[in-house]
């Protein structure tokens, strides 16, 4: 048995757009690549929320895991996350609400602290830059209209909501894991600055756990980018789409739709930044693949991998997503 054996695997989708493709067909792709990691036995399909980004159209991630949750049947869907500052936790309880009550034990509430991330998307959302520092004030607001502690409004209920149980997810970002062991909530969590950084975290998250209603014992959803594909060289081949836009929008200020191959010229700031895109990926063949990422399972004690991919080319992203799983069935 291989290192993945068992451990239950999940996808996060950004919804990230392709060069000479509409937002409406990347929307729906979205909606199929649900349908195909479904089959392929993934517990949980998660969208995002990003605002006024051209390569991302996953914008209304409430919207668009109704639209997930309504052509699938019994993955889990949810978000990853709804990014709390940006709205008010009244509103989200009853988009939540709504959701559970339409497809009962099959939705989750992934939570970030993000905002916008230009003064112009954050005066259109009407929140200030320093919004994210109530997080831990609108997440106890949130909860609370779920569970009927709600104290910020009196006498104001989420209808759908109250009453609901739906799992509630802490992306880490920052003091997220701190938040997230405070208030007995699951932890989602990527590498830091590095693996030592990691590890340090989610080990104060386990020792600062505090038992709740939302739960009984830490959870760790280790959120990780993975490229599968018959050679080393291939699986690399995957991730540079992603690995140039990133590098492009960091010194144009424009985060772009994916493109099949990066440009043959750079410069070198733009190189520099390419290749750090890709440092700390774990790409390769399934063997490889099973060892790099299993060690990381195996050293983080993560009791969940939460995967995003992002290539160009959709049909390769499947055959990614596919023998991934293959890996966990044996």
């Amino acid at each position: 048995m291989g290192a993945l054996a068992g451990v239950p695997l999940s996808v996060l989708d950004r919804s990230r757009t392709r060069i000479g493709e509409t937002e409406a067909e990347t929307l729906r792709a979205t909606v199929e690549l649900a349908q195909q990691v479904e089959k392929l036995g993934y517990r949980r399909f998660w969208v995002s929320e990003h605002h006024s980004v051209p390569g991302v159209v996953g914008s209304a991630p409430t919207v668009l895991a109704a639209a997930v949750a309504a052509r699938t049947e019994h993955i889990r869907v949810g978000t990853g996350g709804v990014m709390l500052p940006n709205h008010q936790p009244l509103v989200v309880a009853e988009q939540f609400g709504v959701l559970e009550s339409l497809y009962p034990g099959r939705i989750d509430m992934g939570l970030g602290r993000s905002v916008g991330f230009t003064n112009g998307i954050r005066r259109a959302l009407g929140v200030e830059k320093d919004a994210a520092a109530d997080f831990a004030d609108q997440l106890r607001e949130l909860l609370g209209y779920f569970d009927g502690t709600q104290q910020t409004h009196p006498q104001v209920h989420a209808r759908p909501g109250e009453g609901l149980r739906i799992p509630a997810f802490v992306l880490a970002i920052g003091s997220g894991a701190s938040l997230a062991a405070s208030f007995g909530l699951p932890l989602v969590i990527a590498g830091v600055k590095g693996e030592t950084d990691l590890l340090e975290l989610v080990e104060s998250y386990r020792a600062d756990f505090q038992p709740s209603a939302w739960g009984a014992r830490p959870y760790v959803v280790l959120a990780a980018t993975a490229a599968v594909a018959p050679t080393t060289e291939q699986a690399r081949e995957l991730l540079l789409p992603e690995a140039w836009a990133s590098a492009y929008s960091r010194t144009q200020g424009v985060f772009p739709p994916l493109d099949s191959t990066p440009p043959a010229s750079m410069t070198p700031k733009q190189r520099e930044l390419f290749e750090g895109a890709l440092t700390g990926q774990i790409y390769g063949t399934p063997a490889e693949v099973d060892v790099a990422l299993g060690g990381l399972v195996r050293r983080t004690g993560a009791d969940e991998v939460l995967i995003t991919t992002n290539t160009f080319d959709r049909g390769d992203l499947v055959a990614s997503y596919t023998a991934l799983a293959e890996l966990t069935s044996g």
